[in-house]
């Protein structure tokens, strides 16, 4: 059943598509190259500058490769909640010496715009993230050849997911870094997220499409451990970070292992959706105030979030990390996939012969 989708790459490693900048075209060639799937994060770019970024990474590899959209979120936002939300962030904004975005910058970051152009230059592969689209969607997506798959946070997403039509479900564990990809922003189920290898187990039993184990994966022995729990390929963002080709700030990059950032937390500080980031002095100070508000709060943050960055100051920049962002490698892309695909090797040698993975 996952033959479709393994078959067009060597190594079961996929490259996370993250959102912000990370996931520059030369990190998805490094990967694809390398024998992994390679993605483009399609969020927060215009429908041509989506394009743009295919057409650079077409340049440098001919290998499959993935492109992710962020689904249209529906209003439920309070504007009173996001008004009083961006009064608290006054002093921020004097601080950095810029102003805070307009909170009504837009809702569905393109989202048909971008549908459009890869209906009509297809791409290997596309995910979705933040929901489901309908069934027409993806028979649109099949008829041009692409493979399609969604995240999912439970066992009930990944039944609609499913029913959808997708080719395949990614099954994102709590300990992924960066936006958790509920289908539906339920505040009251903030800090309810399953672990991965339980949630890799509960959706196998769920459904009969295949699965793409994601959150917290920095090791090859991970990967043979939920590739034995029932996944067809092991999803990875945290790892790439790091790697020379990743687009992320140095800051970040260094933060990952830096003995200043030791823990990581899910907030909606910088967003508005829950988000797994490494605490920071922006987190702590209004992660517990920041309302239920995507993409209000994104647009409200974003030049807070770049101010800071430009100071190069890590205490006010959104430095999304999973929960094994201490094992992280500073290596090229496209080493670090084959050290992946060598651990994993191990792994599996050792699983073979009775030991455990490393």
């Amino acid at each position: 059943m996952s033959s479709a989708l393994t078959d067009l790459f060597p190594h079961p490693i996929v490259q996370a598509p993250m959102a912000g900048g990370v996931s520059v075209p030369q990190l998805a060639a490094a990967v694809c190259e390398a024998g992994g799937l390679g993605f483009l994060a399609a969020g927060y770019k215009t429908a041509d500058g989506m394009y743009q970024e295919i057409k650079q990474l077409r340049g440098l590899t001919g290998r499959p490769f993935g492109v992710n959209l962020f689904m249209p979120q529906p209003e439920h936002a309070e504007s009173g909640a996001v008004d009083l939300y961006a009064h608290q962030l006054a002093g921020e904004a004097a601080w950095y010496e810029t102003e805070l975005g307009d909170p009504d910058s837009g809702r569905d970051d393109g989202y048909d715009a971008k549908l459009a152009v890869l209906l009509d230059d297809p791409v290997p592969v596309v995910s979705f993230h933040f929901g489901v689209p309908p069934r027409e969607v993806f028979d649109k997506l099949h008829r041009v050849g692409t493979f399609t798959l969604v995240t999912a946070t439970t066992a009930e997403e990944a039944r609609a997911v499913e029913r959808a039509g997708a080719d395949a479900v990614i099954a994102q564990g709590v300990e992924a870094g960066g936006h958790q990809g509920t289908h539906r922003d339920l505040p009251e189920n903030d800090g309810a997220g399953i672990g991965l290898l339980s949630l890799v187990a509960q959706i196998r039993e769920a459904v009969r499409i295949p699965v793409v184990a994601a959150g917290g994966i920095m090791r090859g022995g991970q990967i043979a451990a939920v590739l034995a729990a029932g996944a067809c390929a092991a999803q990875l963002g945290t790892a790439f970070v790091a790697a020379h080709e990743s687009g992320a700030h140095p800051l970040h990059k260094r933060a990952l292992t830096d003995p200043l950032f030791p823990r990581t937390e899910l907030t909606r500080a910088f967003t508005g959706r829950p988000a797994r980031a490494l605490v920071n002095r922006f987190l702590r100070e209004h992660g517990r105030y920041a309302p239920a508000a995507y993409p209000e709060v994104n647009h409200l943050t974003a030049p807070l979030r770049k101010a800071a960055a430009k100071a190069e100051d890590a205490q006010g920049m959104a430095m999304w990390a999973g929960q094994g962002h201490r094992m992280a490698r500073e290596l090229p892309a496209g080493r670090l996939v084959k050290v992946l695909a060598a651990e994993l090797a191990e792994a599996r040698t050792a699983l073979s012969a009775g030991g455990g993975p490393r």
